[in-house]
Parts: structure tokens; sequence; C-alpha cells
């Protein structure tokens, strides 16, 4: 299951799993559309492709919470 990480990892910005917004590279590294911009893309960890980052609803994402909680 693709991980929806909260936040950019260049400038720390909110990411909801359930917001457009984000870009991730194949490795689920995780920008801001900012970030993603200003990096061409490219993602400076692996060098790979930032992609628009599929969004995910709310219930969506509370149900894989508790899975990789294992509850």
């Amino acid at each position: 299951m693709l991980e929806m990480r909260s936040t950019c990892e260049r400038c720390a910005n909110e990411l909801p799993a359930e917001a457009p917004g984000a870009f991730i590279c194949s490795f689920e590294c995780t920008f801001c559309a900012e970030c993603a911009e200003e990096l061409d893309d490219q993602c400076p960890n692996c060098g790979g492709e930032l992609l628009d980052r599929p969004t995910r609803s709310r219930a969506n994402q509370a149900k894989a919470n508790l899975v990789k909680a294992g509850k």
C-alpha cells in the first residue's frame, strides 16, 4: 500500500492524504508542489521522477492507519 507521508521532506509543509498538491517518486519520497517545481520534478534522494500523488479519503486513510498499526 502506498505510504501517504504527511509532510514535505524539503520544507515540512503539511500534505494531508485527502488533499491534492503532493508529489512522490517511486520510493514514496514526498514533496509539496512548490518544492517539486523547484527540484524540476526530480527527486533529490534517488534521482527518480516526481509525479502527482493520488489522494485518499479520510475514511480510507483511517482504515489504512488501523491496518498499519495491526488492529
